[in-house]
């Protein structure tokens, strides 16, 4: 069975790059080794102290300082004065917020209401046919519920209608009261 040591050289420089993998692995999980001093806490940040030393941002300061562990006491400080000034939503509920409620217009400047009067009521005569010589005159006859009523052009019917004018297929009929004029046409009773 071969283990692939029979190119020495080969075997050498895999050897030493395991070796380097495996310190650059203890250093990255143990923090650098130990052998370096912490830098002492300043009030400045490490942006601030790294331009004022070199002229320009050191992003392994940025990087060092983000991974510290220990508290900010400044930062946590400066957090506590910060107060919410939400707009009175609640956030924990999908509801629309309720519509505004339009302020009313002064007296001088409402809209005056506009009057229609209501519909005369229908005239509830049904026309059901008409007797009478041909050139004489004709009578007609009306009915109103279980009522019939027999009248000419010129006649009070119901002691409300009016019979204006009769036709072969319709009769025109009044409404004294209400001066509603309406045309009743000839239904098969």
């Amino acid at each position: 069975m071969k283990l692939g040591t029979e190119n020495k050289r080969k075997t050498i420089i895999a050897g030493v790059l395991v070796v380097v993998a495996a310190v650059l692995l203890v250093r990255t999980f143990t923090g650098g080794g130990g052998d370096t001093p912490a830098p002492a806490q300043s009030s400045a940040t490490p942006a601030q102290r790294s331009s004022s030393q070199t002229g320009h941002k050191a992003p392994r300061a940025l990087l060092a300082h983000s991974l510290d562990p220990s508290l900010r006491f400044d930062l946590l400080k400066s957090s506590e004065d910060i107060t919410y000034k939400g707009t009175g939503r609640n956030i924990f509920r999908s509801e629309a917020p309720p519509p505004e409620i339009p302020t009313p217009l002064p007296a001088d400047q409402q809209p005056k209401p506009v009057y229609t009067p209501p519909p005369p009521p229908p005239i509830d005569l049904k026309f059901f046919g008409f007797a009478g010589p041909k050139g004489g005159s004709k009578r007609i006859f009306l009915l109103k519920g279980e009522d019939i009523f027999m009248a000419k052009e010129g006649d009070i019917v119901d002691r409300r209608y009016k019979i204006m004018h009769i036709n072969p297929n319709s009769v025109e009929v009044q409404d004294v009261l209400t001066n509603n004029t309406q045309t009743l046409p000839l239904s098969a009773g």
